[in-house]
């Protein structure tokens, strides 16, 4: 439509002499998005997406909103309203207040009995329900398109983890290898795309942003914790130097987003003819890439163009093809290196390059897991770098924090993610570096959140703070899509931070919005929307275990621990006890002892990480 209508000078004159047009960064303002989304579902009575147009009226209240018209249907749309502001200002305007009125409606959080019990075997009854909607031959949701969430397979990685006779392992083992082989993945380059187009996972759409990419590589490290997939390993490490290549800022935040299109057309930059890889590799090299990622003549995209991507693993291609494992993966290796670098040449996708602080927070989390898998120092350092850049430009003094960052300035107040996924990637650094400056920052920013956030009629938290100019209506968002929810979000840092804290006015406060959408949550026909409480409901059920660790020797039997997914596990300690209570009178001279407690009852303490292991109790 940019192309097509705003840069036509005919519909430019038309929209400027009778509108106030004003183009909105759904990313940056997603409160805005929200309002007016809700706004073009209720206009139209069915599913919206984007490019998202909305007319309103000076007030801000919506009278119509969709989405992509060819350029003569948009100025028909336009002369249409500018006609009924003309002659029947009043039919405008009710219309308005009843499309406002449906908005606020939809936001209202329903009244009902709070959910005080949590019963973990709840969680097993919504994690089946998921995997029944899980493509077990492709991975993934049945049907396409098909988008990673990888906040629901967090969730069912925790199931069969509580549960190892489900199939909840089966379904994330599937979608992970299956995304990994497929097209979304870039196989020359790392990182992913944003979603398939079809069911396999081949065609994608080109687009590569920074949240995607940061969840999964928590997923992955998590996934080769428990499974030690080199897959797994292979792609973390790819797609880690992926965004340290293309979406790094000098100063070490992360940039949004690479857009999907290079030269006008889309996946232009990752597509190749077999005559391509033919002219740029010898003849052996040749063969062995276009047999490894199936490129053929024909092409298995448009226009003879291929999408490379595997239909098996590495380790099972050499079974089969009884090739010498080693030889063949550094013959791989570089021919992949020079298709890399000839794909160099190209002219590149467009760089979003907007930092956010909510996606930075999410790749913390993500280098941080990758560093408790691999144990790579470079991970843990690349994190404390993200967030170095974070303090410096969009962390005020005060615990206010600033959304974006671009061109040197900062001009949005953050939201409730902002907030929750920054305060996660602290209790993270804590748990990684037991640094405690790191809880009392997270503290800090946990309380102003709770005083500019809060909505005392619901118990959850809005979405915008109170400092922001009103929009029409506050909302308030319960579920959890690709991004993980602002509500379960804070709700889980709440209770983390509570718990190694002793702060029990948070661990208080995250049962009770737990408590919320307890009842909605085990009724949806698709909990998978609710999977992020998912996670909150199996620590709060089962009680997570403390582990403290002090000593001088703490750093490596951390490491040695954290190497294992123990997802009910939250860690603390250091070299000295500090003034954290769980700590207290735990330190032996010349010893690194390892405390196992829960409910801040612990267990005899031991010397050697893998007997402290064995006091977590099995969750089976």
């Amino acid at each position: 439509m940019e192309h097509e209508s705003f840069e036509d000078t005919m519909v430019a004159r038309i929209m400027n002499e009778h509108f106030v047009p004003i183009k909105v960064d759904r990313e940056e303002r997603p409160d805005i998005d929200d309002v007016y989304m809700t706004a073009c579902q209720l206009a139209s009575g069915r599913g919206c997406g984007w490019p998202l147009n909305a007319i309103a009226l000076s007030s801000g209240k919506p009278v119509w909103a969709g989405t992509y018209f060819p350029k003569k249907e948009w100025i028909k749309i336009l002369e249409y309203f500018i006609d009924t502001k003309k002659n029947k200002p009043d039919e405008l305007a009710e219309y308005a207040t009843k499309l406002t009125g449906g908005i606020v409606e939809q936001d209202e959080i329903p009244d009902f009995n709070p959910v005080s019990e949590f019963k973990p075997e709840l969680m097993h009854s919504v994690a089946e329900k998921i995997t029944s909607t899980v493509d077990f031959p492709n991975g993934g949701r049945k049907g396409a398109p098909k988008f990673p969430l990888p906040n629901q397979y967090e969730f069912l990685l925790q199931d069969a983890y509580y549960k190892p006779k489900s199939v909840s392992r089966e379904a994330v083992e599937v979608t992970l290898q299956k995304m990994a082989l497929g097209g979304i993945y870039d196989q020359l380059g790392g990182g992913f795309a944003r979603y398939s187009t079809d069911e396999t996972w081949l065609v994608p759409h080109f687009e590569k942003m920074l949240y995607d990419n940061g969840q999964l590589i928590s997923l992955y490290s998590h996934a080769y914790q428990v499974s030690g997939n080199p897959l797994y390993k292979k792609v973390v490490y790819e797609t880690i130097e992926f965004a340290n290549r293309e979406l790094s800022h000098p100063e070490g935040g992360f940039f949004s987003s690479l857009d999907a299109d290079s030269e006008g057309e889309e996946g232009l930059f990752y597509i190749w003819k077999k005559s391509e890889i033919d002219s740029i590799l010898t003849e052996t090299e040749a063969k062995l890439i276009n047999k490894y990622y199936n490129v053929s003549k024909i092409g298995n995209w448009e226009k003879g163009e291929n999408i490379l991507h595997q239909k098996m693993t590495l380790e099972k291609y050499v079974e089969k093809n009884k090739l010498d494992l080693s030889n063949f993966s550094a013959e791989l290796a570089a021919a992949k290196k020079k298709l890399f670098d000839a794909r160099s040449k190209r002219i590149r996708p467009g760089l979003d390059d907007k930092i956010l602080v909510s996606w930075n927070g999410l790749m913390i989390k993500g280098l941080l897991d990758a560093y408790r898998a691999f144990e790579d120092p470079k991970f843990l350092a690349r994190a404390e770098q993200n967030m170095a850049f974070l303090e410096k430009y969009m962390i005020k003094k005060d615990g206010r924090i600033d959304r974006n960052f671009k061109d040197g300035k900062t001009n949005i107040n953050a939201f409730l993610d902002d907030y929750a996924f920054t305060i996660q990637a602290m209790i993270e650094l804590y748990q990684t570096s037991f640094d405690p400056s790191w809880l009392e920052k997270a503290t800090k920013l946990t309380d102003y959140t709770i005083a500019h956030f809060k909505d005392e009629k619901s118990g959850l938290l809005f979405y915008t703070s109170d400092l922001d100019p009103p929009l029409i209506t506050r909302k308030i968002v319960t579920t959890d899509n690709v991004i993980p929810g602002s509500n379960s979000s804070f709700a889980l840092v709440l209770f983390q931070l509570g718990t190694l804290t002793y702060n029990e006015f948070y661990t208080t406060k995250a049962k009770e919005m737990l408590g919320v959408v307890a009842q909605t949550m085990q009724e949806a026909p698709n909990p998978g929307y609710y999977s992020n409480w998912g996670m909150l409901w199996n620590q709060v059920s089962r009680s997570p275990y403390e582990v403290a660790i002090l000593g001088d020797d703490f750093q490596k039997k951390l490491q040695t621990l954290q190497k294992k997914f123990l997802p009910q596990v939250l860690y603390l300690g250091g070299k000295s006890e500090g003034d954290m209570a769980l700590l207290k009178d735990k330190l032996q001279e010349g010893r690194t002892m390892i405390y196992v407690c829960q409910n801040k009852a612990c267990k005899l303490p031991v010397e050697d990480p893998a007997k402290a292991i064995l006091q977590v109790k099995p969750p089976f």
